[in-house]
């Protein structure tokens, strides 16, 4: 949009003493409204580190899910239980990380790959140079993942591999065992967000990303036209306007 018609911006996370993601002021206010009538559960593949960088406006979250499911949150600490349940699956259903990270590495290009990381034990991603990612590769490695029991998504310059078993929407339906919710809404853009938005009973998925480029939907899930930080915002009034 023309640069006098952008929205005001709230920074609301810092790294490596740079300013790096936003909210509008408009949706900063939205999350402090949310935060009072709702359990508001942030909901991440960011490791627990990563998380902590996030600064969102409103009451600190009871409930945070980190590691895309690999870590409930119970006031900023991760259930022991709850984590030892979850490797414990990992164990019995699919292949062990060493393998899946080896395969990635090995099949990677050094002209493109950028750096390779393990997160929380639980899963690996490769950062890449996007533009020079050779097409078809990630599909390659999706189609060989699928068959040893983890998925692939690429994201922005990420690309993850993760376990199936480790998903979003089993966390969240903890959550809402444990707090006795009347109902489940949610909102998510990649493919690592499919499970959260069949979960819940109702979601929203913004006009960009993952889901969006493969024309993903789902009964209850509603469809934005809003992209980027305006779907955000959009996301919240959704949420206020069904609690």
């Amino acid at each position: 949009m023309p640069d006098a018609e952008a929205p005001r911006l709230l920074c609301v996370e810092v790294y490596q003493s740079k300013p790096l993601s936003y909210v509008t002021e408009d949706a900063a206010a939205l999350l402090v409204e949310l935060g009072r009538r709702a359990v508001f559960v942030p909901t991440t593949t960011r490791t627990r580190e990563q998380y902590g960088r996030v600064r969102l406006p409103g009451p600190a979250p009871a409930y945070a899910i980190c590691a895309n499911g690999g870590h409930l949150l119970v006031d900023g600490v991760s259930d022991p239980q709850w984590r030892a349940a979850v490797g414990a699956r990992l164990d019995a259903e699919c292949a062990p990380l060493a393998e899946v990270r080896e395969r990635m590495v090995r099949s990677a290009d050094p002209a493109w790959l950028l750096k390779e990381r393990v997160a929380e034990d639980l899963f690996a991603y490769l950062v890449v140079e996007r533009a020079l990612l050779p097409e078809g590769w990630v599909k390659e490695l999706a189609a060989w993942a699928d068959g040893v029991g983890w998925t692939v998504s690429l994201q922005g310059r990420k690309v993850y591999a993760v376990p199936k078993p480790l998903t979003k929407g089993a966390a969240v339906e903890e959550v809402a065992r444990r707090v006795g919710a009347g109902q489940v809404l949610s909102a998510g853009d990649s493919l690592l967000d499919a499970d959260l938005l069949e979960v819940a009973d109702r979601g929203w998925r913004p006009g960009h990303g993952e889901l969006a480029e493969a024309g993903w939907v789902a009964p209850g899930v509603t469809v934005l036209a809003e992209r980027g930080v305006l779907a955000g915002e959009a996301v919240l009034r959704g949420f206020l306007g069904a609690v």
